[in-house]
């Protein structure tokens, strides 16, 4: 008896350590490009996710709020985004591993951890350096040190997808600071500073990678990089790298991203950032249709470049941009309480609200939820706009189910109506301004 008992114990164990280690890993075939999650085909249906309340910035966190105020803020938010579909979210570092397990497991969400690799700066012999010199040995024995801590503390940790490291870096060579920018012309110019900040970044990222990978051998390794810039320098410097993450805006194509990576990297496409913001430049006003259409079209290319439909095949999934307004994008520390509707950069792929030499890109309405005044408890009132519904179709799509093929994807897609989707939402509103009136 006793040694059936010691038997069945150490079953447990090992049961329990087995689920406690979620092997992720990319897996390459003729069929394309593929993530599975314990030997099964996942497709990343993901969202960047973030909780900044009006009147707050990049400065407040909810990991540092209790526990109970956490728990209440996500029952509200991890219930919409499961409820549209959403696997993954994509979070920086900051939060603590057992809300990533509660996320996990109560939500069935996972996690992709973004650690942002010097992106908005660094701290080196406890002094800030606002641009990072990734040549500076200094800086790279920063870095390296902190995401050896982050493999190490996080590699356990039940709800984890995956690492991203960086958020568009190479946008960072250029510009001064956290805000986006028109980018600058010129491709010499482009390329000098490739070779003299970029190319250090790139071998410091696969570094990164290799070091990571000794820490934790369940989650794949990927960099988040702006639009396609540099592609030669990371074929060439990042070799461990597992995934190449993409932030890009190009309006409601990729365009040729899919057959240039799969030609000139041969790596799996992760798109971390792609969206629309509800707010149309030309008729100063909140436009939920526009911003649906560029979404659905955004997500049909990646279903069409999916393993096995006869594309590239070389797409894992993608993260729209993004779940909630930030009403303090703009001004950054100013005007954090008022909803701007300053456009500050131009995206002439976005040709519903382009007019010539004018910025149409508007940083505080990316969000498929508008964002409203807290509630009594103090939490973050959220109001879906048509591009939540729509996404919530899009995702009841599963490219890798049996007998879904090319054809399957295009019919799926050409009957979603956004008409509909504008016209719930503005019965929804209708409602609820009858019940404020009571």
């Amino acid at each position: 008896m006793k040694s059936n008992f010691l038997v069945f114990l150490t079953f447990l164990l090992v049961f329990s350590s087995c689920e406690q280690k979620k092997t992720v890993v990319i897996l390459k075939s003729n069929l394309g490009t593929k993530l599975q999650v314990n030997g099964e085909d996942f497709i990343v249906n993901g969202m960047n996710w973030d909780y900044f309340p009006i009147g707050t910035n990049h400065t407040y966190s909810l990991w540092k709020q209790t526990d109970s105020f956490i728990k209440r803020a996500l029952s509200e938010e991890m219930t919409l985004l499961k409820e549209m579909g959403v696997n993954t979210i994509r979070v920086y570092t900051g939060i603590q591993p057992k809300w990533i397990r509660y996320i996990y497991e109560n939500y069935g969400i996972h996690t992709m951890l973004n650690h942002p690799f010097g992106r908005y700066g660094v701290l080196v012999d406890a002094k800030w350096l606002e641009v990072t010199d990734y040549s500076s040995i200094a800086v790279q024995e920063v870095l390296l040190a902190e995401v050896t801590q982050l493999a190490e503390e996080y590699n356990n940790t039940p709800g984890l997808l995956l690492y991203l490291l960086g958020n568009e870096n190479n946008y960072g060579l250029f510009w001064a600071g956290s805000a986006t920018e028109d980018f600058p012309e010129g491709d010499e110019a482009k390329r000098k500073i490739g070779e003299r900040r970029g190319r250090p970044m790139y071998k410091l990222m696969n570094e990164a990678a290799v070091i990571m990978k000794r820490k934790d051998k369940n989650h794949p390794i990927a960099i988040c990089n702006g639009d396609l810039l540099f592609l030669d320098i990371i074929a060439a410097e990042c070799e461990n790298v597992d995934i190449l993450g993409i932030n890009m805006y190009r309006g409601k194509s990729f365009g040729d991203t899919f057959q240039r990576v799969k030609e000139e990297l041969d790596k799996p496409i992760l798109f971390t950032e792609f969206g629309a913001d509800a707010f149309n430049a030309v008729t100063s006003l909140e436009d939920q249709k526009m911003q649906a259409f560029y979404l659905v079209e955004n997500w049909r290319e990646i279903y069409e470049n999916t393993a096995g439909m006869g594309n590239a095949s070389n797409t894992i999934g993608g993260f729209t941009f993004q779940f909630s307004d930030g009403w303090w994008k703009y001004g950054q520390t100013i005007n954090l309480s008022i909803h701007d509707q300053n456009a500050s950069w131009l995206g002439a792929g976005y040709d519903l609200d382009l007019q010539e030499e004018q910025n149409n890109m508007n940083e505080e309405w990316f969000g498929i939820c508008a964002k409203g005044p807290l509630n009594k408890e103090g939490l973050c009132t959220l109001y879906p706009r048509a591009a939540y519904y729509a996404l919530q179709d899009v995702h009841k799509l599963n490219p890798y189910a049996s007998k879904i093929d090319s054809n399957s994807i295009s019919k799926h897609f050409n009957t979603i109506q956004l008409e509909k989707y504008v016209l719930k939402v503005n019965k929804h509103v209708d409602i609820v301004k009858r019940e404020e009136l009571k």
